[in-house]
């Protein structure tokens, strides 16, 4: 009797005295073990889909509850945009009941398809360059909760790019402006690097969507890291935003014509401009000339003027005197805008 007295003293002194070790605690947290394993499971059957620009795409996500769990009216759907860090989630889609919303440039674009009672999966319709990117889908059913990652990539075509002021002069917020005016992107590194696979080449060191600064070699030579180093992707890592370097731009499907216009006499760059404001159009992007090149396979052998003040043009079949080692974007510079060289490529949005 003695000895259970003294058990108890000295468990109540214990307790006593972690009150006041641990009196300064005001949060805390319950956790719930479950015996049987996660009432609630998420799955998105594929962790990548690949769409294009101005097309609909479904993200798949499909969510079991357990059997025994009552029908919930306040489960709640939830859909966001990763960085590419993961740090960082932008919202896309809510859904609760019959209370939906969808947010910023998502707004009135993406809904649930709704196949089935466990169905999360989103549709995005008219999809922009924007769209590219990692998303989550997040189902919270009650105290239980779980989630999916997918991946939106997009079919396209990756180039790199430089202003009229020439090589190395574009800070990052630059190179976001300077790809957005040619009808385009900041390229991530996954679209650098499958680029890179596809035999892209490029000696200059550019901006990425991420802030690194990187550039893709399949033929190692001495001014480009060293003949003696293998292939791949070079990378300066995270950059000061303010240093200047060149972009690479990534851009995809468009709606709408692009062509060269014909019959074309030599012209200078103000008189390109109004020329195709005449036919109906608008003068080319640098983007939009890259586009109708990979994409759809647009061969011409006539250099024009383009939006950015620049003279290219797009080659997919090489042949003598028009690109003969290589399918390419053939650049002829920036010349001075007065010239009356070269004829125009204009571009005709359909609405």
């Amino acid at each position: 009797m003695i000895t259970l007295l003294l058990l108890t003293f000295i468990s109540l002194s214990q307790a006593d005295n972690f009150n006041e070790v641990y009196s300064d605690l005001e949060h805390y947290r319950t956790i719930y073990i479950s015996e049987n394993g996660p009432r609630l499971s998420v799955g998105t059957e594929k962790p990548r889909v690949v769409s294009q620009r101005g097309g609909n795409v479904t993200l798949p996500c499909i969510f079991h509850r357990d059997s025994s769990s009552p029908p919930n009216p306040k489960l709640r759907i939830k859909w966001t945009k990763l960085t590419s860090d993961y740090l960082k989630e932008t919202d896309v889609f809510v859904a609760m009941g019959f209370h939906k919303k969808s947010y910023g440039s998502f707004h009135g674009r993406v809904h649930l398809q709704g196949a089935s009672d466990n169905d999360a999966s989103l549709v995005i319709t008219e999809i922009t360059l924007e769209d590219y990117g990692t998303y989550k889908c997040e189902v919270i059913d009650g105290l239980e909760d779980d989630t999916g990652v997918v991946s939106l990539d997009l079919q396209g075509v990756i180039f790199p790019y430089f202003p009229r002021l020439g090589r190395y002069n574009l800070n990052f917020h630059d190179a976001e402006k300077a790809c957005r005016d040619q009808d385009a992107i900041v390229a991530s590194f996954d679209q650098l690097y499958e680029a890179w696979r596809g035999g892209l080449d490029w000696c200059n060191a550019g901006w990425l969507s991420d802030g690194s600064v990187q550039y893709p070699i399949t033929k190692p030579r001495e001014p480009c890291g060293g003949k003696n180093t293998v292939p791949g992707v070079r990378n300066y890592g995270m950059q000061d935003k303010e240093n200047r370097y060149d972009v690479f731009c990534f851009t995809s499907n468009y709606k709408g014509r692009f062509y060269y216009l014909t019959p074309s006499s030599k012209m200078t760059y103000d008189e390109a401009v109004m020329a195709c404001l005449k036919d109906g159009a608008e003068i080319a992007k640098v983007g939009q000339m890259y586009a109708a090149w990979r994409l759809l396979g647009y061969d011409r052998c006539d250099a024009g003027w383009l939006a950015d003040g620049s003279v290219r043009y797009p080659i997919s079949r090489p042949r003598r005197r028009c690109s003969p080692t290589e399918a390419a974007v053939r650049f002829s510079g920036f010349p001075d805008k007065k010239h009356k060289l070269y004829g125009v490529y204009c571009f005709k949005g359909q609405n």
